[in-house]
């Protein structure tokens, strides 16, 4: 049997290149949003004023997407190392970068093919492109013609590339939709500004609020040209104007590696704003918020001090982690999520306010208030019928989070045949408003329908007529006003009706 030896005795060493294949593990936890977002940190490490997203549409295809922006860029030295997997540049103290991965990671999360085009002041322009390739041997890198990087440099960007800046170039990207149907597209571009405007707009709060940086999302049509630019405003999860009673306070923990600071911030009540519900849920998004540099990190979660729990949904709390305690966090290389160690519940749980106020004190806090904030909403409103079919999912959602229901049969708000030119019938044997059918394409403007179409209109029906369907017989009053409402909305409908272009 032999014995445990503490040294372990080597003979030299051996290079072991990574096999190419590597490539296909990058960026395995990115979506589109937070690959964004690695990129947006690389143009804020290099001191951009201005930041544009752009989407490239040919006819009915999404073909390709673009980051440009008017930082220091890149000289034909340095655009190597930046481009290499794993490629170690001096990082700033005050940089979002660390691991030397995030442009490919981000990258090629999402497309076949990454180009770099840059220019540093006083320098000529330089270009790289790698292209994802399951066939590849090798990691041989293509230099892009220099007269092609000017060109795209050049072209009539938002932002000033002009003296120095950098385009990122994404070529085959897997996510986008491979149809035809030009109004599924459209669709789609919708949804995704919207959800990378509200993850960036979360993630970047701080550093747009300061205005130190602009991003800007647009769309260029090939054939039509540049649509009209979305700015990303900041959406500050601690955004509320009047705060509750006594809080915030800093609740000051002490490490083995130094002093950490947690804001406890506590909603006065529940909010209908965009700080308040954020991408996401508000429910999902209780609990502690990290920074590093000013940038949000991680969005929500108790990370052991707490489980999630709805009373405590109006509980968000902030910690930066820039100094001297980082070595208590890991943070993930898509910068989506920070892991605390073992000591940190333990370090939390025994942090200490200036008033002796603990988590424990915070978090009863914040249930009080979620409690009486919400018995408070609850005797001041009516109760209504559940949203039954036909209503957008999010509106039903948002009805029963807001009002109290009646133990009833759902009120469901369906297109259906109407003998008359009449907008609306009401149902009450089967607890369903009816919608004339021969306005719905007007109403829709010649968007795809489907069982939850229309939700503006059907949630506005839902308010105004819902209370027609409770009781047993219908009074006066309320049928004064189903022919109110029917002689007012009928005319509405008829009106779009003509103004349609698809009319019969």
């Amino acid at each position: 049997m032999t014995v445990w030896t503490p040294d372990v005795p080597t003979q030299g060493t051996v290079e072991l290149p990574p096999d190419p294949r590597a490539l296909d593990s990058l960026g395995r936890n990115h979506q589109l949003d937070t690959a964004l977002a690695d990129l947006v940190d690389n143009s804020i490490d290099a001191h951009a004023r201005n930041i544009l997203i752009r989407f490239i549409r040919d006819r009915a295809h999404l073909v390709g997407l673009y980051v440009v922006d008017d930082g220091h860029g890149m000289t034909p030295d340095t655009i190597d190392t930046a481009m290499t997997l794993g490629g170690q540049r001096e990082y700033d103290p005050t940089d979002l970068g660390r691991f030397g991965v995030g442009l490919k990671a981000a990258s090629f999360s999402q497309a076949a093919s990454l180009t770099v085009l840059t220019r540093a002041a006083g320098h000529e322009a330089a270009g790289r492109r790698w292209l994802h390739d399951e066939n590849r041997t090798g990691f041989n890198c293509d230099i892009v013609d220099t007269a092609f990087a000017v060109a795209e440099l050049s072209r009539p960007w938002r932002v000033d590339t002009s003296r120095s800046g950098t385009v990122i170039r994404w070529d085959q990207v897997s996510g986008f939709p491979v149809t035809d149907d030009t109004q599924q597209v459209k669709i789609f571009l919708d949804r995704t500004i919207d959800a990378v405007r509200g993850h960036l707009g979360l993630m970047f709060h701080r550093i747009l609020a300061a205005g130190r940086t602009r991003i800007m999302i647009d769309v260029e049509d090939v054939q039509a040209g540049i649509g009209i630019p979305t700015e990303i405003a900041p959406i500050d999860p601690f955004g509320y104007t009047t705060p509750a009673p006594g809080w915030p306070r800093v609740l000051i923990a002490q490490t083995n590696l130094g002093r950490l600071d947690i804001t406890c911030h506590i909603w006065p009540r529940k909010s209908s704003t965009e700080q308040y519900r954020l991408p996401g849920g508000a429910e999902n998004r209780q609990g502690l918020y990290f920074y590093r540099r000013d940038r949000l990190l991680h969005a929500g979660g108790w990370e052991g001090i707490h489980a999630p729990d709805k009373k405590l949904q109006l509980a968000r709390a902030s910690i930066d982690i820039d100094g001297d305690v980082a070595g208590l966090f890991t943070m993930n290389p898509e910068k989506s999520r920070v892991t605390v160690g073992a000591d940190f519940a333990r370090a939390v749980t025994a942090a200490r306010a200036a008033d002796g106020s603990t988590m424990g004190d915070y978090l009863r806090a914040a249930e009080e208030t979620w409690t009486v904030s919400t018995q408070r909403a609850t005797a001041q409103r009516r109760a209504v019928l559940p949203p039954g079919k036909g209503i957008n999912p999010k509106v039903a959602r948002e009805i029963t989070d807001e009002l109290p229901q009646i133990n009833s049969d759902a009120l469901n708000i369906v297109w259906g045949k109407i003998d008359n030119d009449e907008f609306f019938e009401i149902d009450r044997a089967h607890t369903t408003l009816r919608l004339n059918r021969r306005y719905r394409e007007a109403i829709l403007g010649g968007r795809r329908g489907g069982l939850n179409d229309a939700p503006l209109v059907k949630a506005l029906l839902f308010l105004l007529t819902e209370n027609v369907f409770s009781g047993m017989h219908l009074g006066a009053r309320d049928k004064d006003n189903i022919v109110l409402w029917q002689g007012i909305l009928t005319a509405a409908a008829r009106a779009e009706l003509s103004t349609y272009p698809g009319r019969a």
